[in-house]
């Protein structure tokens, strides 16, 4: 499997999880703000995922990607099943890509400061922006899998689990099972 296959593919994977959830998810709970433990709700947190993926894929489209212009406040936050279209939507131009587009240059643009306006923009590549979107994707579903577990006492312990992590663990399951062969 070449590389961008695996990348395409783990892409994949973390929207699954993402659409996973959003199946399992009543309307109520995804909207709900869990206070005081929580200031946003999980469809927040899901919303926030996808304005990423979107502002990935529009930047492609014109070579400059503005994370900082999101749709606050859209109906994905509330709306699990138009949550799902957008993942849907996300999934479909992700198997569209093609080798040649992960290396061609892209810039970034991001506001740098909380004190005053300050925006800097960098050259990157798609490659590179698609293992942010993942890996951020990944950080806000470990959030909502606390949210979840605060809104109920069970849920699937592998939502929001970091690839790094599962290796870890996988690891140390094989480590413990080798020493008990071994006793």
């Amino acid at each position: 499997m070449r590389k961008t296959d695996s990348m395409l593919n783990s892409q994949l994977e973390i929207l699954a999880q993402g659409h996973a959830y959003l199946e399992s998810v009543t309307k109520e709970d995804y909207s709900q703000i869990v206070a005081p433990n929580f200031i946003s709700s999980a469809g927040s947190h899901m919303r926030h995922i996808i304005d990423h993926y979107q502002s990935l894929m529009t930047g492609f489209g014109i070579n400059n990607i503005d994370y900082d212009s999101r749709l606050r406040g859209s109906n994905i936050e509330s709306n699990p099943c138009e949550a799902i279209k957008k993942i849907a939507e996300i999934a479909s131009w992700i198997e569209q890509l093609s080798t040649d587009d992960f290396n061609k240059p892209l810039l970034l643009s991001s506001e740098v400061s909380i004190k005053s306006k300050n925006v800097q923009t960098v050259t990157t590549s798609l490659a590179r922006e698609l293992i942010f979107v993942g890996s951020h994707a990944v950080h806000h579903y470990a959030m909502i899998s606390q949210i979840t577990f605060a809104q109920k006492a069970s849920f699937d312990q592998n939502f929001g689990l970091a690839p790094s992590t599962a290796t870890f663990l996988r690891e140390k399951s094989q480590q413990s099972q080798s020493k008990s062969l071994q006793s």
